[in-house]
């Protein structure tokens, strides 16, 4: 590892274009997560539009985040590495005190990033634009656009003004009332960022209720933010920056779990996750599914619940993925897919559009990839429908330079009989830089490059 500008880069070995792996007798160990991406971004960015100085440990090292904490250095924020790596020093310049950059601001292929940044952005009195990787520039971001510009917000994107590059020109904003035409913690975050600087309160009506981990933040840093129902209204606010520690994300456990409970021999114990209610869907459908995934030592840290899980090997049961249940596990849909294919029964999922405007439209990736390892899934226009029981079978699968394709197809392959290749695999970085390594340490055999 270096630092460059105080930011982590990884620099130890090249990174692997491919792996080839094989299914082992056994699955056994003890997982540490990198911290939760979600809560990574917000707790810097958060951090810098306060007041004071805060420290934030266990950071995700992904390049998600990492690209949040370069766009905030170059709007002015100091950002210092501490003693211990993914510890980081943040000092605020609070809701106003950001200063215009000297370039275009590169979110690389974080959707996060860049929706998160146009919301303070907004209001910032200067000229800013937003990109990013060809993936994110595929990206929709006439969610946040609609919003803000209702608002009082000037942002143009390309595209007639649907995908990035977006651009920016800081005004004074208005306080509104607006109904999320779908659930996103993403574009909420983004509408409630710029209303703590508008002129009165913002009321948000959320069609299902997303990821709360913006509302638990900014409460514990003094902002006012009521709740009522699926609605929520917040004042303009202050913020006052507050220490840290993010817990492991349940996104990167999903996987693990995934593996065990697939695995005809296996146990493994993953430590530390966070198990916000609004982020276990995927505990919620693995338990529908019958699978044996035990919480155990729950406590809470900084705000946000924390347990340590524990997953051995299961018999299966197809379930359905929808509605609310689907918003809360939306991340995790390409493993619990894998999961599905190893259950007796047709699983289904629907109400899942949101895939197809993910790093890859991941309805279609999941449909073709799966595929070629012997599973049976229909592609449907809202989902799929997954029919578990036919066995799985080595073959070359793709990324399709989507970091959670990469590593579900990893899992797949590591369950299947004879090798996977998986190429592209340098996605996995974006949020997990460390899965081969722990993929290797459970399985007992180094996948090869």
């Amino acid at each position: 590892m270096r630092y460059t500008n105080g930011i982590m880069e990884k620099t130890a070995a090249p990174p692997i274009s491919k792996v080839t792996l094989a299914r082992t007798n056994r699955l056994a160990g003890t997982v540490v997560l990198p911290g939760d991406k979600s809560i990574s971004h917000r707790a810097a960015l958060f951090n810098a539009i306060a007041t004071g100085s805060a420290t934030v440990s266990n950071l995700s090292p992904g390049a998600d985040v990492v690209s949040t904490l370069r766009c905030l250095q170059q709007l002015g924020v100091t950002i210092e590495p501490g003693n211990r790596q993914g510890t980081y020093e943040i000092t605020g310049l609070g809701t106003r005190g950001l200063t215009e950059p000297n370039d275009v601001l590169d979110a690389g292929n974080s959707g996060t990033t860049l929706r998160l940044l146009s919301g303070v952005l907004a209001h910032h009195p200067f000229f800013s634009v937003l990109t990013g990787d060809a993936s994110l520039r595929s990206r929709p971001v006439y969610r946040v656009v609609e919003p803000l510009r209702l608002m009082g917000a000037s942002l143009t994107a390309r595209d007639d003004d649907r995908r990035p590059p977006l651009a920016i020109r800081g005004t004074e904003l208005y306080g509104i009332e607006y109904t999320l035409p779908v659930a996103s913690a993403q574009v909420k975050t983004a509408i409630t960022l710029a209303a703590l600087v508008a002129d009165a309160p913002t009321t948000i009506h959320q069609p299902a209720l997303s990821r709360d981990h913006t509302e638990l933040m900014l409460r514990a840093m003094g902002a006012v933010v009521e709740e009522d129902g699926l609605s929520l209204t917040i004042h303009p606010s202050d913020l006052k920056a507050i220490n840290v520690e993010v817990p492991g994300d349940i996104s990167s456990a999903a996987f693990w779990l995934v593996a065990a409970v697939c695995h005809p021999n296996a146990e493994v114990r993953v430590l530390n996750v966070g198990v916000n209610p609004t982020r276990t869907g995927v505990l919620e459908v693995l338990k529908a599914m019958g699978a044996d995934v035990q919480l155990e030592n729950p406590r809470t840290s900084g705000g946000e619940p924390v347990a340590d899980l524990v997953a051995r090997s299961s018999q299966l049961k197809a379930t359905e993925i929808a509605g609310d249940l689907l918003v809360n596990a939306i991340d995790e849909i390409p493993i619990l897919a894998v999961a599905a294919c190893f259950a007796e029964g047709a699983t289904v999922v629907r109400d899942a559009q949101e895939l197809r405007v993910k790093e890859s439209d991941r309805i279609k990736s999941i449909v073709q990839e799966l595929g070629r390892l012997g599973a049976s899934v229909e592609e449907r226009e809202d989902g799929l429908v997954i029919h578990g029981g036919q066995p799985l079978h080595g073959a070359t699968v793709e990324s399709h330079g989507d970091h959670r394709m990469a590593m579900s197809m990893a899992v797949a392959g590591s369950l299947a009989k004879g090798e996977t290749t998986v190429l592209d695999t340098t996605a996995a970085d974006i949020s997990y830089p460390t899965f081969w390594e722990t993929l290797a340490s459970l399985s007992g055999k180094e996948a090869r490059a």
